[in-house]
């Protein structure tokens, strides 16, 4: 990994940060950047684009946004910070439509789960002199929509910034800011390292608990009862994972399927030996692994991220 670190020239405390925010898509991350950005007074206006105009009425709604439209192309115009929050699928159909319309120094950033995808899809696009910062804000809820944000949500969790080589170091810089004012631990990664990270510490989790649970729905009906009457704590933590945003997740395994496949293969090898101790009643290894595993959760723990 090759560290990226961005100038220290952070903005006194209290000084907006950016004059106009555009956030494309305004579902969980967005609308709790926006709300951070709003108690934290770190822009001066805050507009939003979104696919259906519901979703523009509620953003409206709720206060997060000054002015939204379903044309993400005016809402990007004269925006200092535009934020993809959209699925990462869908960056390479939005970024030919806002290109045209950014302006001259602007910073493109975004909040998605793979990042070499974003540089792929978003960064030919992009006209000279505009910047782009990709970013990843490691939290999150089951929960989905403009109402299910809050301005909490990245205290004291990760967030991973991955520049591209020569990205310009003022704008790195300001979009590294954001996020301590956020409250957010810094890191700084090249894409491909934070793609192979993250294939194993959210993505393989995520699909795993897509299986399991769909596993249990495809058993008999009176089994299938007993399965959710009975939930212990490990098939609930399951089901909150599995209940996460389907389309957000279906882009995430497609756009980062080299790194995920190289995973799967490397816990398939695990697990046939998970069950090789299993049936010839090997003990003493599946306790050497157990106890493992177990010092991962203590550094989870001592690590302030559990």
């Amino acid at each position: 990994m090759t560290a990226i670190e961005p100038v220290e020239r952070p903005a006194p405390a209290g000084e907006p940060l950016f004059d106009r925010v555009a956030f494309i898509g305004i579902g969980l991350i967005g609308s709790s950047m926006a709300r951070a950005i709003a108690k934290l007074g770190l822009a001066r206006e805050i507009v939003c684009s979104a696919r259906s105009q519901a979703t523009c009425d509620k953003a409206l709604e709720l206060g997060l946004v000054a002015r939204a439209s379903t044309d993400a192309a005016s809402v990007v115009a004269d925006a200092d910070l535009v934020v993809l929050c959209a699925p990462v699928g869908a960056y390479a159909a939005i970024a030919p439509v806002i290109g045209p319309r950014l302006r001259p120094g602007a910073i493109v950033t975004d909040v998605g789960s793979v990042k070499q995808a974003v540089i792929r899809d978003v960064a030919p696009y992009l006209p000279e002199g505009v910047h782009l910062v990709p970013g990843h804000p490691v939290a999150g809820t089951e929960h989905s929509g403009p109402e299910a944000g809050f301005a909490e949500l990245f205290e004291n969790r990760w967030c991973i910034l991955t520049p591209p080589p020569g990205a310009n170091e003022a704008a790195v810089d300001k979009v590294a800011e954001m996020w301590r004012r956020f409250g957010s631990n810094l890191e700084f990664m090249e894409a491909s390292h934070h793609d192979k990270v993250l294939a194993i510490t959210s993505h393989l989790p995520h699909l795993i608990a897509y299986t399991i649970v769909g596993t249990a729905t495809d058993l008999e009906e009176d089994t299938k009862s007993e399965v959710i009457k009975f939930s212990a704590g490990g098939f609930r933590d399951f089901t909150r994972i599995a209940a996460s945003d389907p389309v957000m997740w279906r882009d995430v395994f497609l756009n980062n399927r080299e790194a995920v496949l190289e995973i799967i293969q490397r816990f398939n090898e695990d697990l046939t030996a998970l069950q090789r101790a299993i049936r010839w009643g090997e003990g003493d290894k599946l306790e050497e692994l157990f106890t493992r595993t177990r010092a991962i959760r203590r550094g989870v723990i001592d690590a302030k991220q559990a």
